[in-house]
């Protein structure tokens, strides 16, 4: 919802500080840059001296070894968290605390208690929590998202998506927090956290779930294989396949969704092709659903920028923030939901205990 209490600033350009200069750090400075004329990145922060000199020659702003250090001295609005997820709870209660708006990376935090600690602290303190959900921003999601709240599907049946990538031994050894239960979580929490989003925000409130995990080739805690059986208070049903063991490289990153009346699947690596598109009725736009595609090579898609224009818009009070920390504990309540099925070998309903 639109914050009243919060003071809109329209008179200069919106100030970023980003945390954590490694490997996804990357697409959140091309977002800024590119909206170069609304807003401008004065701080950056990383504890490993080697990256930190990178971020601070690519973006000219001024370099700290620590979120202490830049807290004290930083004049952003808002503070970018893009460190290992089990830092976020700690770090985004920091920067709250410290009067700053929060964006964090997906997931918001590896436990439940820790993500809805991070809700509160910014509703205390009176800042917004913005959580990265980029994917929803892809046009391929936006056009399936349209044509759900059209009811063009009519009742949905049966769900289902996939999520085939590959990460080598290697990614997980590039640093010590990679495949750790604390600090990072596994195939579900991390890789397909974007996907298991999807599951509340194109099909809605989730009933139950069973799950199962396995770590079948990877030397990590976590696990690197997962597959899920979900029900929807709706009545659909149906299942998530997780892997990063695809050979040799990502695969497939997919949704299929079959109603009453139409069928839709988008696949590529990444939800970036509609491969099939079919309605009882059809309508002017279905034409140009083609245009919609877009070739990647990487997971991530390009929706920073456009999660970033959100962002933005926000801050300046013209919009109200499309995915806040209430949104973000929605997913992290399915991941939550998952482990504790795979775990205890049951059926977990939701809502989770409060």
């Amino acid at each position: 919802m639109l914050r009243h209490d919060i003071v809109p600033i329209t008179d200069r350009k919106i100030r970023f500080a980003l945390v954590g200069c490694g490997r996804i750090a990357k697409n959140h400075l091309g977002a800024i840059e590119q909206h170069a004329d609304r807003c401008e990145l004065v701080d950056v922060c990383d504890t490993d001296p080697k990256a930190l000199k990178a971020a601070v020659e690519r973006t000219e702003a001024t370099g700290h070894a620590s979120l202490e250090d830049l807290l004290g001295r930083t004049t952003a609005d808002c503070v970018i968290l893009t460190t290992p997820s089990g830092l976020h709870p700690r770090q985004a209660i920091q920067v709250a605390e410290a009067g700053k708006h929060v964006i964090t990376e997906k997931p918001m935090a590896t436990r439940w208690k820790d993500g809805r600690a991070m809700v509160e602290a910014c509703d205390k303190a009176g800042v917004h929590l913005f959580v990265v959900k980029q994917n929803r921003r892809n046009a391929t999601l936006q056009l399936l998202k349209q044509a759900i709240e059209q009811k063009r599907f009519g009742r949905i049946y049966s769900v289902g998506l996939n999520v085939f990538w590959t990460r080598p031994q290697d990614y997980y050894d590039s640093a010590k927090w990679r495949g750790t239960w604390e600090f990072d979580g596994g195939a579900f929490m991390n890789q397909a956290s974007h996907y298991i989003d999807l599951l509340d925000w194109l099909i809605g409130p989730v009933e139950s779930v069973m799950a199962y995990t396995g770590t079948l080739a990877r030397d990590i805690e976590v696990e690197d294989t997962g597959a899920a059986a979900i029900r929807w208070r709706n009545g659909a049903m149906g299942t998530l396949n997780v892997t990063m063991l695809a050979y040799p490289k990502n695969y497939e990153g997919s949704i299929t969704i079959l109603g009453e009346k139409g069928t839709v699947r988008i696949g590529g690596v990444a939800v970036n092709d509609i491969q099939h598109w079919e309605f009882e009725e059809p309508r002017p736009e279905d034409e140009t659903i083609k245009d919609a595609n877009y070739a990647t090579t990487s997971v991530y898609g390009f929706g920073h920028p456009l999660y970033y224009d959100g962002v933005i818009k926000c801050l300046r009070g013209e919009a109200e923030p499309e995915t806040d920390g209430r949104e973000g504990l929605k997913s992290l309540e399915l991941l939550i939901a998952m482990y504790l099925s795979a775990r205890d070998g049951r059926r977990v309903a939701l809502p989770l205990e409060y």
